[in-house]
């Protein structure tokens, strides 16, 4: 059924505005914090909708980390070299197609000074590194690869460099202290600090614009009463996703229809919706992240194969990589082959993923035996085995470049993991915003008075992701959002 509260509302047509401030800030989340912090810095008088009954949003709920680099203060500590040109290299080669290079050259430029604004606003990053695959480091290391920089194809052409960034955890396990939390935490009692008042319980309904088609402000419901807010110089979109929008995903990323990942339940699109619904631009609708579940322990020592019963990766690569080659690519079918003695070597690493370790599916005394039980083609999986085995003898993987740390031939008992249906993930794409977070009209022009920031927009993901990309592309566009809108 439409939704007429969609529909953007004349200015004229409002008799009374429940609420006014200079900046409006649509989001409690990375990026709407980082946006109210800067405006309420440059002077604006600042009011935050949070559909929820509290501040933090999908960002507090995550593992934390923010993709930066060029030689950041922890990267130089730890001993690693960094360039902005080597980041935006394979930013540029990992995330597309189709990135958005303005977005990214002003990233990885600004990217050492983003990581000293964080640290300025109280978030702290432990002075250490974690070199092990995995999804995050299991204690609070500071600083470990999040994208596959240190594997094939990229590390053939592109200087690794470790970005991922985590925040310092806190002395407990509980997982409301883990990195997303200590990262939003600072930031969230800085934006209140700076004076940004705070509405909950207030979800976002329609633009309203003026005259001039300038937006000025937002219809929202409260308690079950609409109301208007009116927004003297901007309004700031920071809502998230649609990955909880079945509608939308049917319409643009049908692969993840039903497997939500990383997200909340209000990231339902409405920020993306509204905006269309006065002309907006959209970009890399269909792009998504894609977590697979199993631990990256475990696939960097075995061989991962399709339902054909040949190898697509390599297994030591970014898992992200991974999920969005089974899932895009092979059909989301998959099959982790491992041995014994390998199985047990990644029993006895640390992990944050331990929990996606579970047991085997199928074991068997013969590869041909665990072929016919998985029910792959006859052959295939001997053959795959053995070209690996061949190679993998001397070091070597002529085929995807594992790195010869990984590279043990595969014996017998052998084992497989189903990871078919192990999949989910987030929508990257969103409204298409200048690297000041203007939305843009379909036009090309920016859209007077409107400014977006984070999931609801498209950043500088088109397509691949690293880990961080997400949290720090809406942190970083998040403060130009806020300092566009208050100098409006």
């Amino acid at each position: 059924m439409p939704d007429p509260t969609l529909i953007p509302v004349k200015a004229s047509s409002i008799d009374t505005w429940s609420y006014e401030s200079d900046v409006l800030v649509a989001g409690f989340g990375i990026a709407g914090a980082t946006a109210a912090i800067e405006a309420a810095r440059a002077g604006a008088d600042v009011l935050v909708l949070e559909r929820l009954g509290g501040a933090g949003g999908a960002a507090a709920m995550s593992g934390g980390f923010i993709y930066l680099g060029g030689g950041t203060p922890l990267q130089n500590a730890l001993g690693f070299d960094d360039s902005a040109e080597n980041m935006k290299a394979f930013m540029k080669a990992a995330l597309g197609p189709g990135v958005d290079d303005a977005k990214i050259d002003a990233y990885c430029d600004g990217s050492v000074d983003h990581f000293n604004w964080l640290i300025d606003a109280g978030v702290v990053f432990d002075e250490s590194f974690w070199g092990e695959p995995g999804w995050e480091p299991p204690h609070s290391e500071g600083l470990m690869y999040s994208g596959g920089e240190n594997s094939a194809p990229f590390n053939k052409v592109i200087p690794p460099a470790p970005r991922g960034h985590l925040p310092r955890k806190s002395a407990s396990d509980d997982g409301e202290q883990a990195g997303g939390y200590m990262l939003m935490k600072p930031l969230i009692e800085t934006a209140e600090a700076l004076g940004a008042r705070t509405l909950y319980d207030s979800r976002v309904q329609a633009l309203v614009i003026d005259e001039n088609n300038r937006v000025v402000g937002l219809t929202v419901r409260q308690y079950g009463v609409s109301i208007a807010i009116k927004a003297r110089r901007g309004v700031v979109l920071a809502t998230g996703s649609f990955a909880y929008d079945d509608t939308m995903l049917r319409d643009h990323a049908p692969r993840i229809e039903g497997r939500p990942a990383a997200s909340i339940e209000s990231h339902d699109g409405r920020a993306i919706l509204m905006s269309q619904a006065i002309g907006a631009a959209t970009a890399h609708m269909d792009a998504t992240e894609v977590a697979i579940f199993c631990d990256p322990q475990l696939m960097a020592r075995g061989i991962l194969v399709n339902g054909r019963g040949q190898r697509y990766i390599n297994e030591d690569t970014y898992p992200g990589r991974i999920a969005q080659e089974t899932l895009l690519h092979q059909g989301g079918d998959a099959f982790l082959i491992i041995d014994e003695l390998l199985y047990e070597k990644a029993l006895q690493t640390e992990s944050t993923s331990a929990i996606m370790r579970g047991t085997p599916k199928w074991v068997c005394e013969s590869v041909e035996e665990l072929e016919n039980e998985i029910g792959l083609p006859k052959g295939s999986l001997q053959s795959t085995v053995e070209l690996f085995n061949h190679h993998a003898a001397s070091g070597s993987d002529p085929v995807f470049s594992k790195k010869s740390e990984w590279l043990t031939p595969i014996t017998t008992p052998i084992a497989a993991y189903d990871l078919r249906g192990m999949t989910g993930g987030f929508t990257l794409g969103g409204l298409k915003t200048t690297v000041d977070a203007e939305v843009l009209h379909v036009s090309g022009e920016p859209i007077p008075g409107l400014f977006a920031a984070g999931r609801c927009t498209s950043g500088v993901c088109a397509g691949g992701y690293a880990s961080g990309a997400s949290l720090g592309d809406s942190s970083f566009f998040g403060r130009r959002a806020g300092k566009r809108a208050a100098a409006r």
